[in-house]
């Protein structure tokens, strides 16, 4: 069966804070969601613990594409993860823990993937790919087609995205949107059209099948891109009848934490919406996240 087995977290800031106040420290912080992951919609097995990535934005001056770390040792056996965590800042950051349904345990296949200076992630996965990877893989241009390196549905998805663009009139490798970004629109629009096409190519592709053949054919497209000054996420599942995973965001003015074990909040001392937090599972389970 397809099904959602990972866990994804997005921050976005004015200012920069400790990756730690992320990935680590809150009470349900995505580090315990690869031991603890609660509301994932396969209940069967509780645990992401096929490796994990973060990717983080440095100042302009180091360059502007992202930061990015990966491993397939699980996120709570990690010790350079704690190490790296409490010393590095950014207010942009990424973060992934994985559980396999396509692709093997290798770095190339941890999230998030990176080109240029765009980031991508994804929590789902393509319904009956197996027979919807050849359709994909012909309908992109070589350049897409050749950054693949690992083997998941979802770094495929990424390649679509990047052909979404070019066709789109952006291409990715253009100094200027690399420089100052492409815009929320472009990324939306761009977005949009990959989830489109992923629909039409496993139309295409399908073939007989049933729920006792171990085949689902939903597509559960949670996915994340950045460019490092605008993020755009979805929430989407191609069936009707059936849920997506879970998402959920909160926005303020402050990450805060309370004083108490694990606990943080998200303050908000006027109309504004210095940070957004975009979250797979509440990093709290508390009111503001």
């Amino acid at each position: 069966m397809l099904s959602d087995r990972t866990s994804e977290h997005v921050y976005k800031g004015r200012d920069p804070i400790l990756l730690s106040n992320l990935i680590l420290s809150p009470q349900h912080s995505i580090l315990t969601q690869s031991y603890d992951s609660r509301l994932r919609l396969d209940t069967r097995r509780p645990h992401n613990g096929d490796g994990f990535g973060i990717g983080y934005y440095t100042p302009p001056s180091l360059g502007s594409d992202p930061c990015i770390f990966t491993s397939t040792i699980p996120a709570w056996n990690c010790v350079n993860l704690s190490r790296l965590a409490s010393k590095t800042q950014s207010s942009l950051i990424f973060a992934h823990v994985r559980a396999t349904t396509e692709g093997t345990l290798s770095d190339a296949n941890c999230h998030p993937f990176c080109y240029g200076n765009l980031m991508f992630m994804h929590n789902g996965g393509i319904a009956n790919w197996t027979h919807v990877k050849r359709t994909l893989a012909f309908e992109i241009g070589e350049t897409w087609f050749n950054a693949v390196h690992g083997s998941t549905d979802s770094e495929w998805a990424f390649a679509l995205f990047l052909d979404c663009l070019e066709r789109d009139g952006y291409h990715p490798d253009t100094e200027e949107f690399s420089r100052s970004g492409f815009g929320h629109m472009t990324l939306r629009n761009a977005l949009l059209r990959t989830i489109k096409r992923i629909n039409c190519f496993v139309t295409q592709s399908q073939i007989p099948h049933s729920e006792e053949e171990g085949v689902d054919g939903r597509s559960l497209l949670n996915f994340a891109v950045t460019d490092g000054h605008t993020v755009v996420c979805t929430k989407y599942v191609s069936s009707k009848t059936d849920e997506a995973a879970s998402l959920y965001f909160s926005s303020g003015t402050n990450w805060k934490f309370t004083g108490d074990k694990g606990q943080f909040k998200m303050e908000r001392r006027d109309k504004g919406a210095d940070i957004v937090l975009v979250a797979s599972e509440p990093l709290t389970f508390e009111r503001g996240m």
